[in-house]
C-alpha cells in the first residue's frame, strides 16, 4: 500500500478525511472483538504512530467514538471500551455544556454579530477544564462562528 494508506488500508489522503477513516477501522476492531469490554484501548502515542497521522487526528476519532458511547475516558487509566450499547454514566462532555452556554449568549444577542468569543485560555479558567475540552467547546460553534487567524473567534454575521 502506498502512503496514502495507515493500518489496514485506511485512506488518509487528508487530515479532514483522516479521522473518519481511523474512526471507522476502530469501530471494526471494536466489532471483531478485539476491544473488549473494559479494555483499555491503545494510548493516543500509539495510535498515532499505528495509522500515521496527526495527534489531533487520532484524538478527533477517539472524541466520535466517545461521542457515540463505544469508549469511556477515564483520568488515570486512559479510554476504555463500553460494553455495547452501554452509554457513560456521565451526563453530556464538558466541551457540548460550554458550546451550549456560548450558543445562548450568541442566540440571546449578548454576544452579537462581530463579537470577541472567549478564548481557549478564558474558558479553561472559566469553566475549569482542559484547554483541548475548551478547543472542541468553540470548534462546536463553527456553524455561527469565524475563526480569524491571530485574532480570535468571532460570532457571524446572520
Amino acid at each position: 500500500m502506498g502512503d496514502r494508506y495507515g493500518r489496514k488500508g485506511v485512506m488518509r489522503a487528508t487530515a479532514w478525511g483522516a479521522y473518519k477513516g481511523i474512526t471507522e477501522a476502530l469501530r471494526a476492531r471494536f466489532a471483531s472483538g478485539e476491544f473488549q469490554p473494559g479494555a483499555v484501548l491503545p494510548s493516543e502515542a500509539a495510535l498515532v504512530a499505528e495509522y500515521r497521522v496527526a495527534r489531533n487526528t487520532v484524538r478527533r476519532a477517539l472524541d466520535q467514538l466517545a461521542e457515540d458511547g463505544l469508549i469511556t475516558t477515564q483520568p488515570g487509566r486512559g479510554r476504555l471500551a463500553n460494553a455495547p450499547g452501554e452509554r457513560p454514566s456521565q451526563a453530556s462532555p464538558q466541551y457540548r455544556r460550554i458550546a451550549a452556554d456560548l450558543r445562548a449568549q450568541i442566540e440571546s444577542g449578548e454576544l452579537a454579530a462581530g463579537a470577541l468569543l472567549p478564548s481557549e485560555s478564558a474558558l479553561v479558567a472559566q469553566y475549569g477544564v482542559a484547554r483541548g475540552t475548551a478547543r472542541q467547546a468553540l470548534a462546536a460553534l463553527q456553524d455561527v462562528t469565524v475563526s480569524v487567524q491571530g485574532k480570535g473567534r468571532f460570532v457571524k454575521p446572520r
